[in-house]
């Protein structure tokens, strides 16, 4: 299976071209505000790296959050109109399940956290002991002392904490978990989108692919402050 993987949720974007367990190439890139003008041709230079165009592709797939509310939507409007303009399927996948694969076979549950302001953090927890990461507690963004005090009243183990807002809230959650608390080398703060192909895989396997790209929507998990803006009229 050839699968484009695009994750666009951070400020660092992620491409990856796998044709069917190989990675073709990949990149990772400072996106911030150039993303809309740079994603596309990461694109068209990785599937020109593999020697594709955009119709060998099988199946693409995007991190749907959360994340950076611009961002997951650039990356889901953009597999969404590849699956439209090529008649294949897409799905997508959890940013934070993405990072959590940075370590596959861990003994220890895997905390990855993303930064989502206002004193919040966007958090889950997963068992990395096997190839596909399985929730412990769902995606969801909260305080960070309130993430802290579900984890110590949860578990006496070691926790393994990765992501930006592990970087961010290092010494809170050091200071809260003590020992109990791991952190990620630097390299593994960051998402991949090759582990996101992983994830895409297992989603079509699963039956959770779109033919029609409509439905592969964004997960944002806290309403956005248009919504928020609207609801107070």
């Amino acid at each position: 299976m050839r699968i484009l993987s695009l994750d666009t949720s951070t400020s660092l974007a992620s491409v990856a071209l796998v044709m069917d367990e190989r990675i073709v190439a990949e990149s990772i890139f400072t996106c911030d505000r150039t993303l809309s003008g740079r994603l596309m041709p990461e694109v068209e230079r990785l599937l020109a790296l593999g020697g594709l165009s955009a119709g060998d592709i099988d199946l693409f797939a995007a991190a749907i959050g959360p994340g950076s509310f611009t961002g997951v939507r650039c990356g889901v409007a953009t597999v969404q109109g590849l699956s439209l303009a090529t008649d294949r399927p897409c799905t997508g996948f959890s940013t934070l399940a993405m990072l959590a694969m940075n370590f596959p076979f861990s003994s220890l549950p895997v905390c990855p956290l993303l930064d989502a302001r206002k004193g919040e953090v966007y958090a889950g927890l997963y068992d990395c002991s096997a190839p596909i990461p399985s929730p412990l507690i769902d995606d969801c963004v909260i305080p960070p002392e309130r993430l802290l005090d579900r984890l110590a009243g949860l578990t006496d183990t070691t926790v393994i904490f990765a992501g930006e807002g592990a970087v961010r809230y290092h010494d809170a959650i050091a200071a809260r978990m003590g020992e109990r608390a791991v952190f990620a080398p630097f390299p593994h703060n960051s998402g991949r989108a090759g582990n996101g192909a992983l994830l895409a895989r297992n989603a079509f396997e699963h039956g959770r692919a779109f033919s029609d790209p409509s439905r592969l929507l964004p997960v944002y998990i806290r309403p956005s402050e248009a919504e928020l803006a609207a609801r107070r009229g």
